[in-house]
């Protein structure tokens, strides 16, 4: 019967799917390869299913695997999540939240500096570009694309969003362009490097192309590239494949160095920007406060 599946079960099965390999997953939990064998085989018998596939030493997760790891994930996570309110809050531990842009292009670099300024402190870092996960109560900081208000969150200014075009220095040298002198018209016709708007207000290179004054109104062709994500055209810029739309705060690192240069003169500020929340009904601990301070004392 399925109730008489012990919970060890399923977190020893959770572990051999991260790490595809049964050694490995008993050295993660301090039991022998053997043990975790035999905990997968009796889960395997309790459910009449065959979990994995294995080839040698290497493994590899069934249909039926694969249904059940992202139920059991489920199931952990939600177990987790519930004995938070009974357990001692840890100090010197700071969780933050940001977007997968802000993450990589923005904030990895500062956290590293500060946890070497701060090495008794533990950083936590939530990357999601889910609004809800960003904006969860669980976080002690978060960073937020907004026009500055939030009913939960006191935020403060990072950097305002003003968009322009990027390209690197080999994309234009081996064109023969001049990045200051090229017009809109020149640029709509060069290629263009977008990503996938999963935010109304988010601006891709259409959006951009209408805003701008004065707007241009000829029907855009279609990028050359389009990611699903704005770090990879970020990438794809940086490797050379054409323009990619710049959020000018996000990527001074990459513009101070030279690997990316602005292309043009139009500058589109969209009153939206980056914002550093505190929260508004939540304790805040003096470790944190130590993190907001950093974090806009060191703003671009």
């Amino acid at each position: 019967m399925l109730d008489h599946i012990p919970l060890e079960a399923f977190r020893v099965f959770d572990a051999a799917c991260r790490q595809m390999n049964f050694s490995k997953a008993g050295r993660e939990l301090n039991i022998t390869q053997a043990a975790v064998s035999r905990r997968i085989k009796g889960l395997e018998d309790h459910l009449g299913a065959q979990l994995f596939t294995r080839r040698g030493k290497n493994l590899d997760l069934t249909p039926q695997g694969a249904r059940l790891i992202q139920r059991v994930r489920a199931a952990l996570d939600y177990l987790e999540e519930s004995l938070d309110p009974f357990r001692s809050v840890k100090g010197g531990t700071i969780a933050i939240a940001a977007s997968g842009s802000v993450s990589h292009l923005w904030l990895g670099g500062r956290l590293r500096d500060f946890g070497k300024e701060n090495p008794s402190i533990s950083l936590s870092l939530l990357t999601s570009d889910t609004s809800s996960d960003l904006a969860a109560e669980t976080n002690d900081l978060v960073i937020l694309y907004s026009t500055g208000e939030h009913p939960r969150w006191d935020l403060t200014l990072l950097m305002p969003e003003r968009l322009m075009p990027v390209a690197s220095p080999d994309y234009l040298g081996s064109r023969g362009l001049n990045a200051a002198t090229l017009t809109v018209l020149q640029i709509a016709s060069l290629d263009l490097i977008d990503y996938e708007r999963f935010n109304a207000h988010w601006i891709s290179f259409r959006q951009w192309f209408s805003r701008i004054s004065p707007p241009l109104r000829m029907k855009l062709q279609n990028p050359r590239f389009s990611f699903s994500t704005y770090i990879m055209a970020i990438d794809a810029a940086l490797r050379g494949d054409g323009i990619a739309l710049g959020s000018l705060g996000l990527i001074e690192e990459q513009l101070a160095d030279g690997r990316l240069v602005t292309v043009g003169s139009e500058c589109l500020s969209t009153g939206y920007g980056y914002y550093l929340g505190l929260p508004k009904d939540k304790t805040v601990t003096p470790e944190a406060r130590r993190l907001h301070v950093f974090l806009t004392g060191s703003q671009g």
